[in-house]
């Protein structure tokens, strides 16, 4: 997935200036399973422009400088509809921690441990922020199409969250209990 097909989706949805896709669509929706800087955003927009997916309108402000609200296009839903339809392919996972938890032996359990609680107070904090995103949850009998499959999209979201949090609190009980010197190297 590209951040060109993310923003599609969000301008599907409705017109946004650029500062509104960061601070309501990414940091208040899909933050959960796609982030974007603002750089990111803008410069995206310009690309999308040039290729004819978007436009944008001035909205004039009186008291503040005016607003670009972007647009969707008819290439823009086009290329949208036909993103969707198209198979992706499993995502690719790269996780600093991981490789200091896989080569972490020479750490003393001490810092492992620290390092595990500074994660975890990372997952708590995210896990949090996802559960105050304003999606109604799937129980409510009266929730549309769209919101259903938003919040479906958030609960994965916060199942990998709490996942992570269980995982780590294993990774903290059996480091709690782990020799500090390893005799025996690993084998090829």
């Amino acid at each position: 997935m590209s951040l060109h097909h993310a923003i599609l989706g969000i301008l599907s949805v409705m017109p946004m200036t650029g500062y509104d896709l960061k601070t309501q669509a990414f940091d208040q929706s899909v933050a959960h399973f796609w982030q974007a800087d603002q750089s990111q955003i803008y410069r995206t927009l310009s690309k999308m422009q040039e290729d004819g997916w978007v436009r944008h309108e001035v909205e004039v402000q009186a008291e503040r400088p005016n607003r670009k609200v972007f647009h969707l296009t008819d290439a823009g839903r086009a290329e949208l509809t036909r993103w969707l339809h198209t198979e992706q392919s499993l995502p690719v996972n790269r996780e600093a921690f991981l490789v200091q938890m896989f080569f972490g032996a020479s750490l003393s359990n001490e810092t492992l441990l620290a390092l595990i609680a500074g994660q975890r107070a990372g997952h708590v904090k995210r896990l949090a922020a996802f559960e105050q995103i304003p999606v109604p949850p799937l129980e409510k009998p009266d929730i549309d199409r769209v919101r259903t499959l938003w919040r479906l999209t958030l609960e994965l979201g916060m199942t990998i969250e709490q996942a992570y949090l269980d995982w780590l609190d294993v990774c903290t009980a059996v480091i709690s209990v782990l020799p500090e010197t390893n005799d025996a190297a690993p084998e090829a």
